[in-house]
């Protein structure tokens, strides 16, 4: 099994990444995207957006214009979806080389889950891709509103691996701070900076390799201890759970399989890091909906406790069923 998954894991690594790009309308989505495709970043980025028109680009920065690939002078590419996202990530695959990411903007009003599901689904896309990350662009002055009264708002939040919470200058401190309270009240695993006209570090949204939760947990490594382990704003609620030490994987992996598959449309993400016994690296998983992807990854560090953590982001979930499921699994 270990050595099937370092196969997996290297696998994984030669593969394209792909950060997805997601926000309520007017949340600055365009003003990032005009950012990472004019800015002299020394990356090749293939873009995919809805409607090339709608992103306002400067013609004078296109060099060069076919049917649906537009060359930037800054080695970028921008491709319309007129058509099939699948269809479209065939053809950059075909292109492979000449870009070094392929980043993918929904539109406002759009579910992240069916195209980050893409990834996971087709099989030539995931064989030449991987999902990098679920990059979602919040408006800080009207986020409250838009988590009331837009469910698409509410689940670009919840799926998110990184969040720019943007036009932070038009709202108070304190205003902030609630808001961002609100926002960990869906998704306690997301990163959160705070922009203006989305001013951020191109490195802080883009080849996050989200996989890697160990980021996350330095970031923030009380996200999962006691107190913090169920999260409830609204329909959607978090639940996670740890065990001290390593899981048994012939226990751990039919568990994991019929939680997701059976609960599925109510799991909008799922991830965790997992100890398995005498397995010297990390197994890291995240899921979207029933469908799942995971391998082995970073060694556990000689100084670090050996702890499995899993966390699901989703509606109608039974925290002690899943506690007590992730607990039967116990090495």
């Amino acid at each position: 099994m270990s050595e099937a998954m370092s196969e997996a894991a290297s696998a994984a690594a030669s593969k394209i990444p792909v950060t997805v790009l997601t926000g309520y309308l007017g949340a600055g989505k365009t003003t990032l995207l005009n950012r990472i495709l004019t800015e002299n970043h020394g990356k090749r980025y293939a873009v995919i957006v809805n409607e090339f028109g709608e992103i306002g680009i400067d013609n004078d920065l296109v060099v060069g214009a076919d049917e649906e690939v537009f060359e930037m002078n800054n080695g970028c590419v921008c491709c319309t979806v007129r058509g099939d996202l699948i269809r479209i990530m065939d053809g950059l695959v075909k292109r492979r080389g000449k870009f070094d990411a392929i980043i993918v903007e929904t539109t406002g009003l759009a579910d992240p889950a069916p195209v980050a599901q893409t990834f996971f689904v087709d099989q030539d896309v995931g064989e030449a891709a991987r999902l990098d990350a679920v990059v979602t662009v919040a408006d800080a002055k009207w986020l409250s509103d838009r988590l009331t009264d837009a469910p698409e708002a509410r689940n670009q939040i919840a799926f998110a691996d990184v969040i720019l919470l943007n036009k932070a200058d038009l709202v108070s401190a304190e205003d902030l701070d609630r808001v961002e309270a609100q926002i960990r009240g869906i998704n306690p695993l997301a990163t959160i900076h705070r922009t203006r006209n989305c001013a951020v570090p191109l490195d802080a949204v883009l080849e996050r390799n989200a996989f890697d939760l160990g980021r996350i947990l330095d970031i923030e490594p009380e996200f999962l201890e006691e107190g913090h382990h169920h999260h409830h704003d609204a329909d959607i609620q978090s639940v996670s759970a740890r065990i001290e030490g390593a899981v048994d994987p012939e226990r751990f992996m039919p568990w994991i399989s019929n939680l997701t598959q059976v609960q599925g449309p109510d799991i909008l993400r799922c991830k965790g890091i997992v100890a398995f016994p005498d397995e010297p690296k990390r197994f890291v998983f995240q899921g979207v909906h029933m469908i799942l992807d995971g391998d082995l990854q970073a060694d556990w560090r000689a100084d670090e406790p050996r702890v499995s953590r899993v966390v699901f982001i989703g509606r109608n979930l039974d925290p002690e069923a899943i506690r007590s499921g992730f607990e039967s699994c116990r090495a």
